[in-house]
């Protein structure tokens, strides 16, 4: 019979409802267990004098019926084959030892006397027939199945690694083929009836099997090394992909076989540092919590690792109607599954009204704020400069003002790198609002201020993570604006986990950093997501690659190195992720003179003067190009005629080059548009 007809009756098998499949498996053990007893009878040679007695077919006709019953009744034919597992053999093996039980009942009320040993053989004998056509039915299933499964290999041969590969064998869409571990003294063994092998043997396994994909089952190793094993495997060119974490598979949140791709924050983001669980509950355990902007990505993360904090309430002020539904839905979901009672209210409001905070805060008796609601986009708000002042800066101060006024006891503002020697409106913007918070922290003592600040987070609306996963997707090119350019990177549960410990520890008027690392070339981290999605970068060495990294100019304000403090003043805390700066400051009288300042100019659109605003400030803004907002630009001249047509999107589709001989900005397409 070819493999092709076998494939065919299988799948027409499969197709019959579970009744059906039910009475098939009995009918064909109908006939196996009076085989499964003559073949006992005649193997027992003392007995071949029964083999003739008529006796025996009465005793077939009493126990096979009642056999069938058994095997019913203890669930035998509730399991489809294709599953078929050692458990359903040790439910098979009860109902042999019943039968055997029942033959033995029936032929002593016959008056036939049966050898210990005949009914000893028959019970081993229907156990081999029973459990063995099911046995080879699920092989040839299997089997039959294996050209439409991808074949992988699971890097990992410990209880996650085990695991995984049971769970595969279940599944229609892979068919694991090998095990690799690094432990030596695995190699050589089986584990789930597959071998181990070497990482050095990896690349002829590959070839060998024909292996489409690498799983990498080791969910409580650290990051440096799955990091190590990752930079080992780039060179295979094979896609890798990974299981959930330890954690979320203890908790119940993921499954040991939810394969997902390894995603880039697996690898930059560090293991992280055990939480002081005192510093965590000291500003939100039973207590009203207030988080501004709590759409955004920052503010979502902070919102989870709030709420398992459990808080009395959790109040999410959102200026996005959507993000506000979105987060609610999730959160209410998040509690119901750790069962955490908090209560969660949810409030459309702008940080730039006053008397809505106000509103608010009084309502609920707010005690704790984390403001993270900000315009954080570098060329965005270089574009849009006087909104991103009026809401970085002016909606710091009404929420700052409001919180004062309504005796808040805890202020937190995250903060940004970006606010160090900043070259672009967003930096400046943040900076000042460091300083209003230190400027307020000093002018009373109704409500302890103090700032967080940080780099780029993975994955947040703002990285260039989520744009280069797009480009990848598109098949490229990957846009880099300098081939030099580094960030600092942090995850963003680390960022937010290190932000609430932060703000537990301030006294007032503390501007604290976290300590973020390394700094990540942005080319390599284009690199390896390439290499991550089983993709070649296009190099001179590889020009048949399939993913090409171009280069554009630094966009207007950007810097080729981002900083994370001011001065010297660096000072470490009690924990090892978290210090503080010692930054200049200003008194409230003369900060207040100066927003006045900055409000007026802002109302009146005068760009000239924001800017040297913006100057004159303890900043440390440095402005390395001409004005780019998009109102202002298209007011001068030599942009008029040229851009009178251009929408926002594409002045923000561009990258600008800096300033030309004549002192004016030249605009330079992006490659790859």
């Amino acid at each position: 019979m070819s493999t092709k007809l076998i494939r065919k009756i299988l799948q027409r098998a499969l197709r019959l409802s579970r009744k059906k499949k039910c009475i098939i498996q009995m009918l064909a053990d109908t006939l196996l267990l009076p085989i499964s007893f003559y073949l006992a009878l005649l193997l027992k040679q003392d007995s071949f004098s029964l083999l003739i007695d008529a006796r025996i077919v009465d005793i077939l006709i009493l126990s096979v019926p009642l056999s069938l019953i058994i095997f019913l009744k203890i669930g035998f034919y509730r399991s489809l084959i294709r599953y078929i597992g050692l458990k359903i053999l040790k439910t098979l093996s009860i109902g042999v030892l019943l039968s055997t039980l029942v033959i033995s009942a029936t032929a002593t009320l016959q008056g036939v006397t049966l050898p210990i040993s005949a009914l000893m053989i028959y019970a081993m004998i229907a156990l081999f027939l029973l459990g063995g056509l099911r046995l080879f039915l699920r092989s040839l299933y299997l089997h039959s199945m294996m050209r439409y499964k991808t074949r992988v290999i699971i890097y990992g041969a410990g209880s996650a690694g085990s695991q995984l590969a049971t769970s595969l064998r279940k599944d229609p869409n892979f068919s694991p083929v090998a095990f690799i571990d690094d432990w030596r003294g695995m190699h050589g063994t089986f584990v789930e009836g597959l071998k181990v092998h070497a990482p050095e043997e990896l690349s002829r396994l590959i070839n060998n099997y024909g292996v489409k994909r690498i799983l990498l089952a080791m969910p409580s190793a650290p990051r440096a090394r799955r990091r190590e094993i990752m930079k080992m495997l780039e060179t295979l060119s094979t896609p890798v992909q990974t299981i959930p974490g330890m954690a979320d598979v203890i908790s119940g949140r993921a499954r040991i076989n939810e394969i997902r791709d390894i995603m880039i924050e697996d690898l930059l983001g560090r293991d992280p540092v055990p939480p002081d669980q005192a510093l965590l509950d000291a500003n939100i355990r039973n207590r009203v919590v207030l988080v501004t902007g709590a759409g955004g990505s920052i503010g979502t993360e902070l919102c989870r690792q709030v709420l398992h904090q459990q808080p009395r309430e959790l109040l999410l002020f959102e200026i996005c109607e959507y993000s506000l539904y979105r987060l609610e839905q999730e959160l209410q979901q998040l509690a119901k599954e750790a069962d955490i009672s908090v209560s969660i209210k949810t409030l459309l409001g702008s940080v730039q009204d006053r008397s809505r905070l106000e509103s608010v805060m009084r309502t609920f008796g707010v005690q704790t704020i984390y403001h993270t609601a900000a315009y954080k986009h570098v060329p965005m708000v270089e574009h849009n400069s006087v909104q991103g002042i009026r809401n970085n800066v002016f909606g710091t101060l009404q929420t700052a003002q409001a919180a004062i006024a309504t005796g808040v006891e805890t202020f937190v503002l995250i903060s940004t790198d970006k606010a160090v020697r900043p070259t672009n409106v967003m930096g400046a913007t943040k900076r000042l609002a460091e300083l209003i918070c230190q400027a307020l922290a000093t002018e009373q003592h109704t409500t302890r201020f103090c700032m967080v600040r940080f780099g780029n987070v993975l994955g947040s609306s703002g990285s260039v993570v989520p744009l280069f996963r797009k480009q990848i997707a598109q098949g490229g090119p990957i846009t880099v604006t300098h081939p030099d350019i580094t960030r600092y990177f942090m995850t963003i549960p680390e960022a937010a986990q290190l932000v609430i410990q932060a703000g537990a520890m301030g006294r007032g008027g503390d501007v604290f950093v976290l300590d973020m690392g390394e700094p990540v070339r942005i080319y390599d981290l284009a690199a390896e997501m390439v290499s991550l999605s089983g993709l070649e970068l296009v190099t001179p060495e590889n020009p048949e690659g399939d993913i090409e990294i171009v280069y554009s100019q630094l966009r207007p304000g950007e810097k080729l190195y981002e900083e994370l403090l001011l001065g010297e003043g660096v000072t470490k805390t009690t924990h090892p992720r978290i210090m503080t700066a010692n930054e200049v400051a200003w008194g409230w009288s003369r900060l207040e003179a100066y927003l006045e300042q900055l409000h007026q100019a802002t109302e009146t659109m005068q760009h000239e003067r924001i800017r040297e605003l913006l100057c004159e400030a303890p900043t440390a803004y440095t402005p390395q190009s001409k004005i780019a907002d998009l109102l202002w630009r298209d007011r001068q001249p030599e942009h008029h005629s040229s851009h009178a047509t251009e929408s926002v999107a594409e002045t923000h589709e561009k990258s600008y080059a800096p300033l030309s001989a004549d002192g004016n900005l030249r605009p330079v397409a992006s490659p790859g548009k």
